[in-house]
């Protein structure tokens, strides 16, 4: 399989933290949205959104890091991203909509993007913007760990789940934002779990052949 990503880009970092938890080796294309390569017809004609991440399977090209970890939770379902039972399973799921759904969407940089060129947006009102919506979800976020019984190392037991693979790339996000992380120390706990762990570790940024 075929990977197109950009290292920092927080969608693709999802992706490979999902592809590595299940075991999967992949291609790693690179796609320097620095220098607008998801825009050339090249890449459209991959994806024609011009966004990352996409996966060639060899059969078709996978879109949308929703649906390309919920393909490879069906297809490959060990070790499974999600608990078993359906109540766990929508908590589960909705810890991970609100990183996918309410912070990411905000936060990404066609919008950082616009805001710079549309409206003059300089970096201290970027940080300012990226660190409200990142502050609302993490406040969330925090309270729902707090409320959990069930919680372990991780944000739902004591293994990984589709949650802590959403959450993860928005805590790096929120290190480049220069937001202020002492506010939710469930969340910085969670994170020290899941970097313990090799498929956390390889998919990290700074880690891929591409950052610099």
């Amino acid at each position: 399989m075929k990977l197109f990503n950009f290292f920092r880009s927080g969608t693709s970092h999802r992706l490979r933290i999902a592809l590595n938890l299940k075991g999967l080796a992949t291609e790693y294309v690179a796609v320097d949205l620095r220098t607008e390569a998801h825009l050339q017809e090249a890449f459209k004609a991959i994806h024609p959104q011009g966004m990352v991440p996409a996966l060639d399977t060899g059969e078709q090209v996978l879109i949308q890091s929703p649906a390309i970890i919920e393909w490879l939770e069906e297809k490959y379902p060990t070790p499974a991203l999600l608990p078993q039972d359906a109540e766990a399973r929508a908590h589960v799921r909705a810890l991970a909509a609100i990183m996918g759904c309410d912070v990411h969407p905000v936060n990404n940089r066609r919008i950082l993007e616009y805001l710079r060129h549309q409206f003059g947006a300089n970096e201290d009102a970027i940080n300012a913007w990226c660190a409200r919506w990142i502050t609302d979800g993490f406040d969330a976020y925090e309270s729902l760990l707090a409320a959990d019984p069930r919680r372990g190392a991780f944000s739902f037991g004591n293994t990984p789940t589709l949650a802590d693979v959403y959450l993860i790339p928005q805590i790096e996000s929120a290190r480049r934002f220069k937001v202020d992380l002492s506010a939710w120390p469930l969340i910085v706990a969670v994170e020290s779990a899941c970097l313990q762990l090799e498929a956390f570790q390889k998919a990290a940024p700074s880690q891929q052949p591409d950052a610099g």
